[in-house]
């Protein structure tokens, strides 16, 4: 399946955008690591969150997280301090996706962990027990997510964690967003330097803890802004916080760059077209926010502004090869990128021949399809986008918002949805 997309001449809306998943998930299992865990309320409504609740919820010896990165490297070290055998496993994606540094760390700590079919990647046997915890060193520019998922459980071990992490850190407004939630559950976390220490102590429950709206799913909406035409466009986003401990309000900068201006109201933000003031090309180091890029890159082409953008080296063990898939797709558009050293993408203004007709691969990843709808705004033919149910991993309704807009979506079979 693949849907067409056009868009509509201008956009004037308000989008009620989803629960920040980030926030959600973090939040799933430091209340599951409470003695006496209490309801969290405005939950992300997503398969990543699903697959989480589910995990938690159930009893059954095997989880098969799907596609859910996240899910898979907390729950394999939540599953670690949760007394049980379990099998944790996933899509075949999930199978080739790393994840020996964060078992190897895990193991170093006290963890029995078996690998059952290739050494380093999922699926794994995990026996749940007490940890002794102690130092362990981690190199902190392959995965926030690894880190993120030792700090959670490290109160719960014997002696507590300390952990040094090596090298250049990657996402680190995620490990900040971590390390503030396990403070309003009640855990002191020491920080020096590149070390952060967590002595042995107890989770308290956070009465009506409520998540906030997802700023990474706002990211899309101020794509469309820069991208549409209309000058008097604008979009209201309810429940976004200036105070956000979520990284990925740092678009709210970026995007300023290319001409969209943010007004923060009493209920959320509101989103107008601004002058762009940018000297080509535009650098900006992503190495904070990587899971921005995408909508970042498709953003400048689109605006035939050059770039080069750094700090991307996550991206290649994300949902897919981020910075494969941007190049293949975007040189079916006819903008030729040029990646190198596994961590940077540039664009100096070149154009290529596009391909007739062209049908946006999405890879099995959700915002390879939300962050190249926009691009609608751009073309009168619109632009068609593969396999575009995979959005459900983070924003289930986005297709329906943009109908909501004025956008025209039909599916392959030439039937208006």
């Amino acid at each position: 399946m693949n849907y067409l997309i056009k868009a509509p001449e201008k956009l004037h809306i308000e989008i009620h955008l989803p629960a920040s998943k980030s926030i959600s998930n973090r939040a799933l299992i430091l209340n599951a690591l409470c003695s006496r865990p209490k309801e969290i309320k405005n939950i992300s409504v997503c398969d990543d969150t699903d697959v989480m609740i589910k995990a938690l919820q159930d009893e059954n010896s095997e989880i098969n997280i799907e596609a859910a990165g996240t899910a898979m490297r907390f729950l394999t070290a939540y599953l670690s301090v949760k007394k049980g055998s379990r099998t944790i496993t996933g899509t075949e994606r999930m199978k080739n996706r790393p994840i020996k540094l964060l078992v190897e760390a895990l193991q170093s700590l006290g963890a029995q962990i078996e690998y059952i079919e290739k050494e380093g990647f999922p699926p794994l046997h995990i026996k749940g027990q007490t940890l002794a915890g102690g130092d362990v060193s981690l190199d902190g520019s392959v995965s926030s997510q690894y880190i993120s998922a030792l700090l959670m459980i490290a109160p719960l071990m014997t002696n507590g964690m300390r952990l040094h992490l090596r090298g250049n850190i990657i996402s680190r407004p995620y490990i900040n967003l971590t390390i503030q939630l396990m403070r309003k559950f009640g855990v002191v976390v020491f920080e020096e330097g590149q070390s952060l220490t967590i002595p042995p102590q107890q989770y308290s429950p956070v009465e009506n803890f409520t998540v906030e709206a997802d700023w990474s799913a706002a990211s899309y909406w101020y794509e469309m802004i820069a991208l549409c035409r209309h000058e008097n466009a604008s979009v209201s986003l309810p429940g976004l916080l200036p105070d956000s401990l979520q990284g990925d309000i740092s678009i709210v900068e970026l995007f300023d760059k290319l001409g969209v201006k943010t007004t923060f109201t009493l209920s959320g933000v509101t989103l107008t077209k601004k002058k762009r003031e940018i000297n080509p090309p535009l650098t900006f180091d992503f190495v904070s926010m990587p899971d921005m890029a995408q909508t970042a890159v498709v953003t400048c082409v689109m605006l035939g502004i050059p770039f080069k953008f750094t700090g991307l080296q996550s991206l290649k063990i994300k949902e897919t090869d981020r910075l494969d898939a941007l190049q293949n797709e975007l040189g079916k558009l006819g903008y030729p990128l040029t990646g190198y050293d596994g961590k940077t993408l540039q664009w100096n203004g070149e154009r290529s021949n596009a391909v007739p007709s062209p049908v946006i691969a999405t890879y099995e990843d959700h915002r390879m399809a939300m962050a190249f709808a926009p691009v609608s705004t751009c073309r009168k033919e619109g632009i068609r986008i593969a396999d575009p149910m995979v959005v459900s991993k983070s924003y289930p309704s986005y297709w329906n918002d943009l109908e909501k807009t004025g956008f025209s979506i039909i599916n392959n079979s030439s039937v208006p949805r």
